[in-house]
């Protein structure tokens, strides 16, 4: 075990220092394809997702899907080091994507390695390093899922200090355009298309769904962007704007639209309605598991991959999630031995 931890550090270090953003993820897709493959895996590789099946692989058990991404969003401006340059000062493995996703993702593949080759699991397991989840993109986890066959949950590497991540908020966010009519600002002509999205504005920001949930309380919805207007002396005959909600496992993202929308004036046209919240029962046995050795439940308040899985799933990973998208970014080594150790004892322990 200690050796294939020290493999797996080395591996992040490879993956730091090399440029990972979103769609441009190909050189470390061939890295983790690489070193997965010197352990003897068959891999499977499809635009920059390498994903690989235990050995014993047998379809009548259960299928456990063990997923991280690899790639980084750009570097926070106020960096004072290299961002890619891997160095450990003091227990800490510095460099973007580090703690965010990239202690998790090693750890997880330290983890598949361990089980790869023993022959009378209770259940299989599917290791997947996926591309674009720093901006949900389609051709990530979306992408890979269908490939997989027959999934029964899986686990889904973020920084999560190791504790139990149940649920997610799901993200909608609203391009909503407000109409008027045009007119002279020194005369009584026109509708100003402001002042009617005001009334929907203030709607958005007054409004309380009338179920909460247990975990995140209400729904919030956030006015974000605004734009209207060509010149001082014209009333504006449109007005839009852009609003963010942040949707609990109380409703579904078609639900809470069907709310907006009937209770708005304005025209209004979802992004996407894709990314969905997320919840695993505390009864689930993964949960369980997790719980008997110690570690505690809490809702996530972050978007991640779960968004588009439609089976049920646990975040969990070494790190810590404040860390993730700021300066000097860095994930402590410990963090990652104790991931992979942490990871093995509740798998261990499963029973599904």
């Amino acid at each position: 075990m200690k050796d294939l931890i020290e493999k797996s550090i080395g591996l992040l270090k490879d993956l730091i220092i090399t440029p990972s953003f979103s769609k441009e993820e190909d050189i470390t897709a061939e890295i983790i394809d690489t070193y997965i493959k010197s352990f003897g895996v068959e891999t499977y590789r499809e635009l920059n997702n390498v994903w690989a099946f235990n050995k014993y692989y047998d379809p009548l058990k259960p299928t456990i899907l063990l997923n991280s991404h690899h790639d980084t969003v750009r570097p926070n401006i106020d960096y004072t080091r290299n961002p890619f340059l891997a160095e450990i000062i003091e227990g800490k493995l510095y460099g973007l994507g580090s703690n965010d996703a990239g202690g998790c993702l090693v750890s997880l593949i330290s983890t598949f390695l361990y089980y790869y080759n023993q022959p009378n699991l209770k259940y299989n397991l599917v290791i997947a390093a996926t591309a674009e989840e720093e901006i949900l993109g389609l051709h990530g986890l979306e992408f890979v899922v269908p490939k997989l066959g027959a999934l029964d949950f899986a686990i889904v590497g973020e920084p999560t200090q190791m504790h139990l991540a149940v649920a997610e908020k799901g993200l909608m966010v609203l391009e909503c355009k407000a109409s008027g009519k045009s007119g002279h600002a020194a005369r009584n002509e026109g509708e100003n298309a402001i002042y009617n999205a005001i009334e929907d504005i203030l709607w958005f920001k007054t409004f309380e769904f009338p179920k909460q949930s247990a975990m995140f309380g209400p729904i919030k919805m956030s006015v974000t962007m605004i734009n209207a207007g060509t010149q001082h002396n014209v009333v504006p005959s449109s007005c839009d704007f852009v609003v963010d909600v942040r949707i609990t496992d109380a409703y579904t993202n078609e639900e809470v639209l069907d709310i907006i929308k009937a209770n708005t004036k304005c025209e209004i046209k979802p992004r996407s309605t894709r990314l969905r919240p997320s919840f695993i029962s505390l009864d689930h046995p993964i949960v369980k598991a997790g719980i008997n050795i110690g570690r505690t439940t809490y809702g996530s308040p972050t978007t991640s991959d779960q968004a588009v899985l439609k089976i049920p799933s646990l975040k969990l990973g070494p790190g810590n999630s404040a860390r993730s998208h700021t300066a000097d970014e860095f994930v402590y080594v410990n963090e990652i031995e104790e991931g992979v150790e942490l990871y093995i004892r509740i798998l261990d322990q499963l029973v599904l």
